[in-house]
């Protein structure tokens, strides 16, 4: 099914029929991505008494508990209440789920024994108001990105500066393959999460910020129309699963 869309003066057509899934899915196992310092997830069946949820062991249904962080475990999109003493929710604060985005591949630049996206690689691919979202894909591009344990790497970032320039160039939504926009281990500071939401000063509630996506190599950069779904979870965060759909 086609449907049209309309973007800087374009109009385009956009098969909706052919998804492109850029999201990390939660397993039960050690195949599972995992970051900040956690165990794999959990997907386990309830266990009550003699009932053992489980078809195989005798029950009507399957009938799984499910014990993960969506920071840590998979793709999730987050809202400002990531950082703040006040409750935020990711539920509330994304109210709209399709936005036009431009996928953009690069490769972070190795300082001082870190490895940085820095504002003058964002400057050669973005300009104010291109997109509503920013899909950045970290190069090299392996497939182990889908079970990486990411805890004690010293994974790459995003500068501060890079991520007002996102914000100035009027990007709402933010999505990048890795476990954080910021270092590992920033003692706290969060440099690129703030200057994104433009927090505490101006702060955006209606941006977001969507981690551990994995996209393809098939995929290419360009221009597309991203869906973004996250389950309804009254938390900072969310479970998510973007989806992309080519511009033509």
């Amino acid at each position: 099914m086609k449907t049209s869309i309309q973007h800087k003066n374009k109009s385009f057509l956009v098969d909706l029929s052919q998804p492109l899934d850029i999201s990390l899915s939660v397993r039960g196992d050690d195949k599972n991505p995992i970051a900040w310092y956690l165990e794999h997830p959990r997907i386990k069946p309830v266990v009550d008494g003699d009932f053992v949820g489980k078809v195989a062991e005798g029950a009507s249904t399957n009938f799984n508990n499910i014990y993960f962080n969506p920071h840590g475990h998979g793709t999730h999109t987050e809202c400002v209440g990531h950082i703040t003493k006040e409750f935020y929710s990711i539920n509330d604060s994304l109210k709209t789920f399709f936005f036009t985005a431009k996928l953009v591949s690069i490769e972070p630049l190795k300082i001082e024994g870190d490895q940085v996206i820095i504002l003058e690689q964002i400057e050669k691919y973005l300009e104010r108001g291109d997109a509503e979202a920013l899909i950045i894909r970290t190069l090299p591009n392996y497939i182990e990105k889908r079970t990486r344990k990411y805890s004690h790497t010293n994974w790459p970032y995003l500068s501060e500066n890079a991520a007002k320039y996102i914000r100035d160039c009027g990007v709402k939504h933010l999505l990048i393959d890795l476990p954080s926009v910021d270092k590992e281990k920033d003692e706290g500071k969060l440099l690129a999460h703030k200057a994104f939401w433009d927090y505490p000063k101006n702060t955006r509630f209606d941006a977001s910020i969507t981690e551990l996506i994995y996209v393809s190599n098939k995929i290419e950069d360009g221009n597309y129309l991203l869906n973004l779904q996250i389950a309804s979870f009254e938390n900072d965060a969310a479970p998510s699963k973007p989806i992309l759909y080519r511009l033509e």
